[in-house]
């Protein structure tokens, strides 16, 4: 199967925005590379779909406060509850890019749920671990201001795409491993799951590690920001698929793009959940790569990507709503 044509734009356009920001400094970079994403969703006809309310809350984390924008479905709560991590390789991203907007806001409608989206602190100024520890913090924040913010304790799932992929798969890890709060679901999309120095090692790396949006080097350019002491590479919440023990965590949703650089270590993360006894989907979507599903609006394969992640959530929240009331009867 090639790439398609819509595909293809995207990973062109791509190319030349990086290009015409090489060598501005980060804080620059960061900027510019978002306003010019924001633009060009808005060309596409992207738009963020209109939920109940939307407002923005500090979250206390080591050394500061980070930001979370919450997105609530109209109508009674309590809501189950996304807490939404997003990607950028740990370098960039932010809750105010209009990328993150469009999907909160659809995830919050389509799959009638509170979403709780972090803008936890970037590599290289914060490397690892601070990303995880903010969102761990941001995720037992969610559940302390759930009767304020009209979320359901018992039903909250994380998630992301990316970088945060990992960082909901590492959260969910976090969970068990502090006695924290119990998850409904832990949905990956096209997530990081092994920064090691055998990385490299996954066939999909040289497979599609040039040509098809997220590189190789551009894979080396992030983990070296994000993980200066080589040591940490290794460590589960930096390498998810490292992890001693998978057994316990919440179960899993993953998705993976065929012609992605992820597509193998994230598959060998779902297996090894599934092996050790974690409920555990796994999606290989042929004929994407990484970052095609941000195309869901206006191209029809990646519409159907949104439906199973709307699908993903649902099936969770309603999972967990009909345990607990068959435990009260």
């Amino acid at each position: 199967m090639t790439v398609a044509p819509e595909i293809q734009s995207l990973i062109a356009w791509g190319v030349a925005v990086n290009g015409r920001h090489r060598g501005l400094p980060l804080p620059e970079a960061r900027h510019a590379l978002r306003a010019e994403l924001d633009q060009e969703l808005r060309r596409l006809g992207v738009v963020v779909e209109e939920v109940g309310a939307i407002t923005q809350d500090r979250v206390p984390v080591d050394g500061g406060e980070i930001t979370v924008r919450i997105f609530v479905p109209s109508g009674a709560g309590p809501h189950p509850g996304f807490v939404h991590f997003h990607g950028g390789g740990f370098v960039f991203g932010t809750v105010d890019s209009l990328i993150n907007d469009v999907k909160c806001a659809h995830l919050c409608r389509a799959a009638e749920c509170g979403v709780v989206s972090v803008d936890y602190r970037l590599a290289p100024e914060f490397p690892f671990p601070t990303a995880p520890e903010d969102c761990y913090a941001a995720l037992v924040w969610t559940i302390d201001n759930a009767d304020r913010i009209g979320l359901d304790t018992a039903r909250i799932a994380v998630g992301g795409e990316s970088a945060g992929g990992n960082l909901a798969a590492v959260v969910a890890l976090m969970a068990r491993d502090r006695d924290g709060p119990p998850l409904a679901l832990q949905l990956l999309e096209v997530p990081v799951t092994d920064l090691s120095d055998a990385s490299d090692n996954h066939p999909s790396v040289s497979l599609y590690g040039d040509g098809y949006g997220l590189d190789r080097d551009a894979m080396a350019t992030f983990t070296e920001a994000y993980l200066p002491e080589p040591a940490d590479r290794s460590n589960p919440y930096a390498s998810p698929l490292l992890a001693n023990d998978l057994s316990g965590v919440a179960p899993a949703h993953v998705l993976v793009a065929e012609f992605d650089v992820l597509r193998d270590s994230g598959e060998a993360y779902a297996r090894r959940l599934e092996s050790a006894g974690v409920k555990t989907t796994l999606h290989r979507f042929l004929g994407h790569t990484h970052g095609s599903s941000v195309l869901w609006q206006t191209w029809e394969p990646a519409r159907v990507w949104m439906h199973e992640v709307v699908d993903a959530l649902r099936g969770a929240f309603h999972a967990n709503s009909a345990a607990r009331e068959t435990g009260a009867a």
